[in-house]
């Protein structure tokens, strides 16, 4: 089973994000980047795969010469090779486009996808990735096992989960429960040494069409000073609580 994991090149949830241009381009000046942890999830699982039914892993991200470390780390945790698009992301549709090219040029069998990555949140890619292929799709999976060509998928639905059959070759947009956070890896110094020798391979990209462009970012507006009131006002707490944060 050939397995093909795409990554996004995201921000640390810890950085402090900035914009520049009248707010139009993100500053990445001083911002750690990292996997996209729904991507990190996926990853995880196709190491499972590669060790329990001897899958191939490769890995594939749309970017940059600055997202290289990001393919060399999932290159530390265990895939076998990596790809690189040269291309910058610039929306969903592009996106897809791009890695859609990838895999029919590969031949894989299942495609493995964050359901979303953590900086745009759009939910669109590995839906557009699998209308492209003409693959089957299961979004949301926190669950997923492989027999042969017969996939059974978990996803996660309003109330509970919901448990699915289909068949590969299948894209897949992953979520937490597809493997637990325990589960990640963390790459060890041998695993280091030999992503420095597994492939990268940069490819041009097709050029896929661009169907949204940004016209600007807002950040959220700060929050509001903080009221303390006595605690036998209670008066003057239903006060505020009814008439300024409007709660009640």
């Amino acid at each position: 089973m050939k397995i093909l994991v795409c990554i996004s090149h995201v921000p640390d949830t810890t950085s402090k994000i900035n914009f520049t241009e009248n707010d139009t381009k993100f500053d990445a000046n001083g911002v750690q980047f990292v996997i996209n942890p729904y991507d990190e999830f996926c990853l995880t699982r196709a190491m499972w795969f590669k060790e329990k039914q001897g899958a191939s892993v490769t890995v594939v991200n749309v970017g940059g010469a600055e997202t290289e470390p990001t393919l060399r780390k999932a290159l530390a945790i265990g895939a076998d090779d990596a790809i690189r698009v040269n291309s910058v992301p610039t929306d969903g549709m592009q996106v897809a486009k791009e890695l859609a090219a990838v895999v029919k040029n590969g031949d894989y069998d299942l495609v493995l996808a964050g359901k979303e990555s953590a900086d745009y949140n759009g939910q669109m890619v590995p839906g557009m990735l699998a209308t492209l292929t003409d693959f089957n799709f299961v979004n949301g999976c926190v669950g997923l096992e492989i027999d042969g060509t017969n996939v059974t998928a978990e996803r996660e639905i309003d109330g509970g989960n919901e448990t699915v059959s289909s068949s590969l070759p299948v894209v897949i947009g992953g979520q937490k429960g597809i493997v637990e956070e325990k589960d990640l890896r963390i790459p060890n110094m041998r695993g280091i040494m030999m992503a420095r020798k597994k492939p990268l391979n940069v490819i041009e990209a097709i050029g896929g069409e661009v169907a949204t462009t940004i016209q600007s970012f807002e950040k959220p507006a700060p929050k509001g000073t903080v009221k303390l009131v006595d605690a036998d006002n209670v008066d003057e707490l239903i006060n505020l609580l009814h008439n300024e944060a409007k709660v009640i």
